[in-house]
């Protein structure tokens, strides 16, 4: 079991980052090898790890520009099972760098399949934005998991992103699949909450996850000290939240290899 997820959402502020760090993190404690690639210049998964961005460091630019080996960037986080290609500002640049290289969209998927045999999942933290970093993580996935916060403009944006999902099944032959919708930042004690998750289940059907994540104080927090929700507050609602995420993930994946397989 070798399986890709690009976590993405054009929207910002959805949970990207949060899912990354903390779904990883819930699969590395049900004893799965777990690698996150930031592929966000802000590198929020970096800081959210705890990994301090020196001018040493080895990053996810150095492997999609310079070519260095993606196994001498990649790096150990505190959590046991855990490891990520970090980013920092460097990355903005990447999609005027690449503009004019060939297979341009290709580039990381090549360089990650050096290691892929090494994790049972790796994670990919996308930018906000249908770039050519996006497209870069999309064509390395197996799979897209798109966190939805649950408010108003919830649907905005995500049409555009499944039209783009459909144009890269076509254009390049990469059967990308969507692992899920997740609820994230969700209030059950208002109206308007309740009405948007029972519209993205009506719009989505099975593909919206049964897991839905909390707007969490503790969740919020936890990044701001470099630790994962399961390390900073493992009793709160946010850290259960993601465990269960975590189950159902390895229970859709267990699903599938057995349909596979009788297949």
């Amino acid at each position: 079991m070798n399986r890709v997820i690009a976590i993405t959402n054009q929207k910002g502020g959805v949970g990207k980052t949060t899912t990354a760090i903390n779904l990883g993190a819930a699969l590395a404690v049900s004893d799965a090898k777990v690698l996150i690639i930031d592929a966000d210049p802000q590198g929020n998964s970096t800081s959210g790890l705890g990994i301090q961005k020196h001018p040493g460091l080895a990053t996810i630019y150095d492997v999609l520009v310079d070519g260095k080996q993606i196994d001498h960037a990649i790096c150990h986080t505190s959590m046991e099972g855990l490891d990520l290609l970090p980013a920092d500002k460097n990355l903005i640049g990447v999609n005027l760098q690449l503009v004019n290289v060939d297979d341009r969209e290709s580039i990381l998927r090549n360089h990650l399949k050096r290691v892929l045999d090494r994790y049972d999942f790796v994670l990919i933290d996308c930018p906000p934005a249908l770039d050519l970093l996006t497209l870069n993580a999309l064509m390395a996935a197996d799979s897209v998991l798109v966190p939805i916060q649950c408010e108003f403009f919830a649907l905005e944006g995500v049409s555009e992103l499944m039209d783009t999902i459909e144009r890269i099944r076509e254009s390049f032959g990469h059967p990308l699949r969507i692992e899920g919708i997740l609820l994230t930042m969700f209030d059950d004690r208002t109206n308007l909450a309740r009405q948007v998750a029972a519209d993205l289940r009506e719009f989505f059907g099975a593909d919206v996850f049964k897991t839905v994540i909390p707007r969490n104080i503790r969740l919020a927090e936890a990044p701001s000290h470099g630790k994962s929700i399961l390390a900073y507050d493992p009793g709160s609602r946010g850290s259960e939240s993601y465990i269960q995420l975590a189950k159902e993930v390895l229970t859709n994946e267990q699903a599938r290899s057995t349909q596979s397989a009788g297949s």
